[in-house]
């Protein structure tokens, strides 16, 4: 109990301080999760908005497979992702691998299912009738999909939360095609994981506390924006 006392204690003093090195593994850990939850929403919105509403054979291995892939174990990603980007893999000769450029590409497959799979279960919600209503009134396809995404805008809010928390939080798919390098692909989850098998709770502490903080005030500012937009 004392060493984790001590450990949070060291921890304020760190964050207090500005320690660069902490500072800078949380900044690219914002930058890399914030592009890949961003990627994954330009496309997985469209894509879950697409199943909701199309009809085609093979739609309901689709719809399970992107349900399978919300619950996707990312050292699975981490793995296929080095392979696609080792130097004998297909696309080994951009010379991705070991970049911050690779823990997007990871985390964006790990968040992709997620926002397409919530998505796909905020659209479905919005009954059939009103579609025909909002068509029936003479508007285009184009506008049906609109007046569907805000009035599925406040679950698709929830699709933001837990496709950032999913990858934020992982550390496997980031640490395999990453390879936690000092100053260049060290995020906070695999930092955390050095720190504590070197002993150094106290850095340790520091950067789990840093990940909380993140993720709650990211939580906190979309459900404001959820509950608020509910009143």
């Amino acid at each position: 109990m004392e060493l984790i006392w001590e450990g949070i204690k060291q921890a304020i003093w760190l964050l207090l301080n500005g320690d660069p090195e902490v500072l800078r593994i949380t900044l690219l850990s914002l930058q890399v999760s914030t592009v890949a939850t961003g990627v994954s929403l330009l496309v997985g919105i469209p894509l879950g908005t697409l199943l909701a509403l199309a009809r085609f054979p093979g739609r309901g291995l689709v719809v399970s497979l992107v349900n399978t892939g919300m619950g996707l174990p990312p050292v699975v990603v981490g793995l296929f992702v080095s392979i696609l980007l080792w130097r004998s893999g297909p696309l080994g000769l951009l010379e991705l691998l070991y970049t911050p450029t690779a823990i997007v590409i990871a985390q964006f497959v790990i968040a992709l299912p997620i926002v397409t799979g919530l998505t796909l279960a905020a659209v479905q919600q919005i009954p059939p009738r009103f579609r025909l209503q909002i068509l029936a009134l003479g508007a285009s396809r184009v506008q049906l999909l609109w007046v569907l995404l805000r009035e599925a805008r406040l679950p698709l809010l929830a699709a933001v939360m837990a496709g950032f928390g999913g990858v934020i939080s992982e550390v496997g798919a980031s640490m395999m095609v990453g390879g936690n390098i000092r100053g260049q692909t060290r995020v906070l989850t695999t930092a955390t994981v050095l720190e504590t098998g070197k002993g150094n709770f106290d850095v340790a502490i520091a950067l789990s506390l840093l990940l909380l903080l993140i993720t709650f005030l990211v939580n906190w500012a979309l459900t404001w924006i959820q509950q608020r937009r509910r009143v």
